[in-house]
């Protein structure tokens, strides 16, 4: 069996999601699938989750063989709350139990990558910041957030990661371009085999400004 390379996706699905913007991630995500798809590299390396959050965190997908994937409608309740860190440790566990790690006979699996998208800021702020911790410690090959339309905290996603993209925009052609960017940026990585280096993402499309 090959090394597969672990795609996490975190998707925001909280009160102020419900109408458009859902609509929007639904046709992006399955757009950045039918483009991963088309990639060799990825179609046999990548293992895709997504997991979404609200009022709670939920694994929509768990790790799956890119080939095997089916998504269903992601949909956002009428109001709610954004516990980010719920869904920061629900992707803890589940990459503890899924990530396979080098032993002394075999490869384990290349460093993961992780996307996550919110349009808000975390409202179990210090569970967000304890699951942090312990993210940093699992060695991601990268770690992407989107901060989506002008309610969306950058300061908080900064503490997670220094790479942190903005939708100014919550409209189809903006959640398109993200998707898009993740499709690209998943299929470099696929492609350069999980090094031991920080995944280098292709430059982002028109709609996505690089948060400095």
């Amino acid at each position: 069996m090959s090394r597969r390379l672990p795609v996490y996706i975190l998707l925001d699905t909280s009160g102020s999601m419900r109408g458009e913007p859902i609509h929007s991630v639904n046709v992006g995500l399955q757009a950045a699938l039918s483009a991963m798809r088309q990639d060799p590299y990825a179609l046999d390396s990548v293992y895709l989750s997504v997991v979404t959050f609200d009022i709670e965190a939920r694994e929509l997908i768990p790790l799956t063989p890119l080939s095997d994937v089916q998504l269903s409608e992601i949909t956002a309740p009428q109001s709610g709350a954004t516990f980010l860190g719920a869904a920061l440790r629900l992707l803890i566990e589940r990459v503890d139990r899924d990530v396979k790690k080098n032993s002394k006979d075999v490869k384990g699996d290349w460093r993961p990558l992780l996307f996550v998208m919110t349009d808000g800021s975390p409202s179990d702020l210090q569970a967000y910041r304890d699951a942090i911790v312990e993210i940093k410690k699992r060695n991601f090959g990268s770690i992407l957030a989107c901060a989506a339309g002008p309610k969306a905290k950058k300061e908080a996603l900064l503490e997670l990661t220094d790479r942190v993209v903005a939708l100014d925009t919550m409209d189809s052609a903006a959640f398109n371009g993200f998707f898009k960017w993740v499709s690209d940026s998943v299929s470099i990585g696929s492609s350069s085999n999980g090094l031991t280096e920080q995944v280098t993402l292709p430059p982002p499309p028109p709609e996505i400004n690089v948060v400095m």
